[in-house]
């Protein structure tokens, strides 16, 4: 299977299951997509009726290229995953990561939050020291020879509970060589209570920072209020900037959500690259179309187009030396990701679990509230074990729409809660996200063709 697709001046060929980039003249573009359904007298007609300047030898020789490719697995070549991808992830028993909900609270009311401003439509809670620490222990017992763990403390908004977040990175430094293991930490904040101590707690401990910003101020504040209706722009951005500004270990990202309201998002991420934020995320708002901020169907032209305006002011940028990264532009095309993870995906419900303040176990923060999804808790395991068998079997080939998708093998069949709030089942497929995802794809491999043509 290939994907064939011209951006910003580039002919790019794809092949999806040996991963090889092609970036080709317009002649052998054309040659390409006549290849598999058409004989080379076909293809040479054709070519010649086009291109006035181009010989029969000309047609033959590039026709002699693609068979060699061909032969080589770099174009049309086949699937060698299929017959192992339900065993490859049903074989895994191990839990890698945790999502503690150290807060189901929050200090902000955002109207397109989907944990409900925090409290994930149920009671208002904190995670108690006892049930982190327990949660730590689970997670240790629980992931077998995998020597690096992560744990996001996330919410609601998990500094309203930073006391608890602290205790619990010092114990598990203080038993993490005993079991040979490496905690990796991650804090998620819409950073209303930033202060020093946070700071540097955060520079010295947290592998990864994850700050909520929305882009310019009158966006952010439109849907990111605090409980009395004032937009929080105002006391985030000074304290996000002195975070980052003193962040001298680790990584950080600022996130923001895009929606109807702004789907000119990319003035949005550059306002944000603007004030000195260099790492940088953006995600479409995933809620019920019937909420004002939801994303409609007469948006995705707009959005596509955003997504290639913001690579080619990336590439604009990163000449003039003032780059900056963004999330799922992040693209390696010589290694990237295992076969297992491209064809399992994040591990929801396997390897990574959700852990509600009084320790619920879910597949993952999406999930939470819902008892349907309910997995068992920290102290008891996972007891729902049918819950996790159809964990097991989600990857990219349990979705029949994803069967003859080129991105298949870089989404890994995508979000699995997003399937399940667009279709009601995990095994579903979220249409709208797909179109996104694949638009970005093509402009994250467009990108590292531009740096290759330097």
């Amino acid at each position: 299977m290939i994907h064939q697709y011209k951006l910003n001046g580039y002919n790019i060929v794809l092949d999806t299951y040996s991963g090889s980039v092609h970036v080709v003249d317009d002649v052998a573009y054309d040659i390409i997509s006549m290849y598999k359904s058409s004989d080379t007298e076909q293809i040479t007609k054709s070519i010649l009726k086009k291109y006035t300047d181009v010989t029969v030898k000309d047609v033959i020789d590039c026709i002699d290229d693609v068979v060699l490719l061909e032969k080589e697995n770099k174009l049309f070549s086949k699937d060698p995953y299929k017959n192992i991808s339900i065993n490859l992830k049903s074989k895994k028993d191990e839990v890698k990561a945790l999502c503690l909900h150290v807060a189901h609270t929050c200090n902000l009311n955002c109207e397109y939050c989907f944990a409900s401003q925090g409290n994930y439509k149920g009671k208002r809670a904190l995670m108690s020291y006892d049930t982190g620490k327990r949660a730590l222990d689970f997670l240790i017992e629980n992931s077998g020879k995998k020597r690096n763990l992560e744990v996001d403390f996330f919410g609601g908004e998990p500094l309203m509970n930073w006391e608890v977040c602290k205790k619990l990175v010092i114990y598990a430094r203080s038993i993490e060589k005993s079991f040979n293991k490496n905690f990796r930490f991650t804090l998620t904040t819409n950073g209303m209570l930033i202060d020093d101590d946070v700071i540097n707690f955060t520079n010295e401990q947290m592998d990864n920072v994850v700050l909520s910003l929305d882009g310019r101020k009158e966006v952010h504040d439109r849907l990111r209020k605090d409980i009395k209706g004032n937009g929080s722009y105002d006391v985030i951005v000074p304290k996000f900037q002195k975070l980052v500004n003193n962040r001298t270990k680790g990584t950080y990202y600022v996130r923001g959500t895009y929606t109807h309201f702004n789907t000119d998002f990319t003035n949005d991420i550059f306002h944000m690259a603007d004030l000195g934020f260099n790492e940088l995320s953006m995600e479409p708002v995933v809620c019920p179309p019937e909420d004002p901020y939801a994303l409609t169907q007469s948006d995705l032209p707009t959005l596509l187009e955003q997504y290639e305006i913001l690579a080619k002011e990336m590439i604009k940028r990163e000449n003039q030396n003032k780059g900056f990264t963004f999330y799922h532009y992040m693209i390696d095309l010589n290694h990237g990701p295992c076969i297992y993870k491209r064809i399992s995906g994040c591990g929801s419900g396997t390897e990574y679990l959700a852990v509600t303040p009084w320790g619920e176990l879910f597949p993952c923060h999406q999930f939470v509230s819902d008892p349907r999804y309910s997995m068992g808790d920290i102290w008891k395991g996972i007891t729902n074990t049918v819950l996790q068998y159809e964990f097991k079997q989600c990857n990219v080939y349990a979705r029949k729409e994803c069967d003859e998708c080129w991105a298949k093998l870089y989404c890994s069949g995508g979000c699995a809660a997003n399937a399940y709030h667009a279709t009601g089942n995990i095994l579903g497929t979220y249409e709208y996200g797909c179109t996104l995802f694949k638009k970005r794809i093509e402009c994250a491999i467009m990108i590292q063709v531009a740096k290759q043509d330097v």
